[in-house]
């Protein structure tokens, strides 16, 4: 990524702020209040910035230790999915690097400078300059990863302590070996019940357990030649939900609830929350499709 951002330009905002020659020198502005969890009192690991404290917080706190940024909105699902993950490893790390939180939403400057196309995004700057990014949400193991090899470009030889139980059971999942992916994400789940991460894990190893084997031409054929079958508008949802067009799987069994009663409405509805279940519980395409759920059921 290097030359791809300008910096400059925020370089000369922040200076287009001090006093002209000869004017008293203001006292230059307090950085960012950081908010660190309880367990990494005394340290400084999240830290919200603005383009007002972009150059001290984050251009110039690089040139002594990593900060990596992430760009985020208020009214971004996956942004929601992503960020607590990154502020728990940064308070794991214990101010081996800092997490600079910025709203592109109330930063639009800052947001054009790193040429951000689409949020959550992530950047890792050191010595003044960005290093490597990655968009989107991630596995937890591939974000250690991430900020493994970003210590490391830095010359800190520091391991960022990784959840094993999440790592294995993300590296099974990877590899195809549905039954262990399942022991392993229940077994996270019986120890941290609200674990978000290993109940989207765990969801996806039933879709994946659903659509093994099935030709997604054939499946989406048969759906649209027999639209009130429960099953085979079932499966054509999780095929559309794989394939990126979770929109479209949602409508699509929204709408034949509105065409079924009894059992077989409570099976769709059933099957409609397993696919909720994959995404960010706060991501606006599943919020729009419960409120459409809603009004279907009642």
């Amino acid at each position: 990524m290097r030359g791809a951002v300008d910096l400059g330009a925020l370089r000369d905002r922040a200076a287009a702020s001090r006093p002209a020659d000869g004017a008293p020198a203001r006292p230059a502005e307090p950085p960012a209040t950081p908010s660190p969890a309880p367990a990494a009192a005394g340290a400084v690991t999240v830290i919200d910035v603005t383009e007002a404290t972009f150059q001290s917080e984050v251009l110039e706190r690089s040139l002594t230790t990593p900060v990596i940024i992430d760009f985020w909105a208020e009214w971004c699902g996956p942004c929601k999915q992503l960020s607590p993950v990154l502020e728990r490893l940064a308070v794991e790390g214990a101010g081996s690097w800092v997490l600079a939180k910025i709203d592109v939403d109330s930063n639009p400057r800052i947001a054009q400078a790193f040429q951000v196309q689409g949020i959550p995004m992530v950047f890792a700057v050191v010595g003044g300059r960005p290093l490597t990014a990655f968009t989107g949400v991630i596995p937890e193991a591939q974000i250690r990863l991430f900020i493994n090899e970003v210590l490391q470009a830095t010359g800190l030889d520091v391991e960022v302590p990784e959840d094993p139980a999440l790592v294995a059971a993300d590296d099974a999942l990877m590899a195809g070996d549905l039954d262990e992916a399942e022991r392993a994400y229940k077994k996270i789940l019986s120890d941290r019940p609200a674990d978000e991460v290993a109940k989207s894990g765990l969801a996806q190893v039933e879709l994946f357990r659903r659509v093994s084997g099935v030709d997604p031409e054939q499946v989406l054929s048969a759906a649209a030649a027999a639209p009130d079958d429960v099953d085979a508008q079932s499966l054509a949802a999780d095929v559309e939900v794989l394939s990126g067009r979770a929109d479209e799987a949602y409508t699509r069994l929204v709408e034949l609830i509105r065409r079924t009663a009894g059992e077989e409405r409570d099976r769709v509805r059933t099957h409609l929350v397993s696919l909720f279940a994959v995404a960010a519980p706060d991501d606006p395409a599943v919020l729009k499709a419960r409120r459409a759920l809603a009004n279907a059921l009642f």
